[in-house]
């Protein structure tokens, strides 16, 4: 049997500094993470954008990803929204007592590989390690720190009637890849989470366009929920076609078993944008040059009827509310 993380690794104590030194700085070192200080000291200028979040996920490995890649994804990604260049990372853990040592190393290793992806450094950190039964195997906190270049104006409060609303790709995936590995589900067509960073991406955008008014990365709750915060902030109404939104033939087989809405599913690696029409061809263009968004595609526009509500054109032609979820679909998904 591998080595399992003790109350003892949580104590400050000799265990502690090992744990620390030979299972999780090494994965992740950089200058300023080697002070070992009690804060970071960062060099930065201008504006910038700062976010928190934290990862509950359950199974903590899951088909495409792991809560430590989820975790690094989630906090670049919620820094992209804001048209920001994602810098720092904090990294906290909160670790249940016979957590198998080597799957916190598999999970650090991820995190190194997805941080360097990202081009975003881990420079302070946390451990603490809880009884048996207080946590399950592994919770993380993040933070982050991202700059935002001048021009850039990014809000959900920002859509404008005659927008676009373009979708990255193909929805629900990162929501049923969990679900199918919790509940044992064999599906024919095998799902795997988008879970990915989109800051390269965000990039690639802004490059082309500074019309892009508002950002969202559509995870719990789903795309319905974005689109309804997009219509609700910016007091404009929202239209989006069924047929045109991209759905893994998995995704929507597996939906149509379960009877869950595709809408509604959680996602890891895609982005909703509003942006300005004249600007949108090329605005799509360059965003299918990136790896994660091969699919993008225009899904909606914005107008000024119905405001504050989403209206979707299904395939046989009539339209239907989309409105926000009540409860939680799936919970413990990110």
């Amino acid at each position: 049997m591998g080595e399992k993380i003790l109350l003892a690794h949580g104590s400050g104590s000799r265990l502690s500094h090992d744990l620390i030194s030979k299972v999780l700085a090494p994965s992740i070192m950089n200058p300023v993470l080697a002070r070992m200080d009690d804060s970071a000291v960062l060099d930065l200028s201008g504006r910038l954008a700062f976010t928190t979040d934290s990862y509950v996920i359950d199974p903590i490995f899951f088909p495409g990803g792991d809560i430590g890649r989820l975790a690094v994804c989630g906090t670049v990604n919620d820094l992209s929204m804001s048209g920001a260049r994602p810098r720092y990372m904090s990294l906290a853990l909160i670790i249940e007592e016979g957590l198998d040592i080597d799957d916190l190393r598999r999970i650090m290793e991820s995190v190194k590989d997805t941080a360097a992806e990202a081009g975003v450094q881990i420079v302070t950190g946390d451990t603490k390690v809880v009884e048996r039964g207080k946590a399950d195997k592994l919770f993380i906190n993040t933070a982050g720190i991202g700059l935002i270049e001048g021009g850039t104006d990014i809000s959900g409060s920002n859509a404008r009637p005659g927008d676009k609303i373009i979708l990255s790709g193909g929805i629900g995936e990162h929501g049923m890849a969990v679900m199918s590995r919790r509940e044992g589900l064999h599906l024919s067509l095998p799902v795997v989470s988008d879970c990915a960073p989109l800051n390269h991406l965000v990039s690639a955008m802004l490059s082309v366009s500074k019309n892009i008014h508002s950002l969202r990365d559509p995870t719990r709750g789903g795309l319905s929920s974005i689109l309804n915060e997009f219509a609700k902030q910016s007091d404009v109404g929202i239209v989006i076609e069924d047929e045109k939104i991209p759905v893994h033939d998995g995704v929507r087989g597996a939906c149509e078993l379960l009877g869950l809405d595709p809408l509604y599913i959680a996602n890891e690696g895609k982005l909703v944008a509003a942006v300005a029409e004249a600007d949108c061809s090329k605005v799509l263009s360059a965003m299918r040059k990136n790896k994660y968004a091969q699919q993008a595609a225009v899904i909606g526009e914005v107008t000024t009827e119905h405001r504050g509500r989403v209206v979707m054109k299904t395939r046989i032609g009539s339209s239907r509310i989309v409105d926000m979820p009540v409860g939680e679909i799936l919970p413990r998904i990110c």
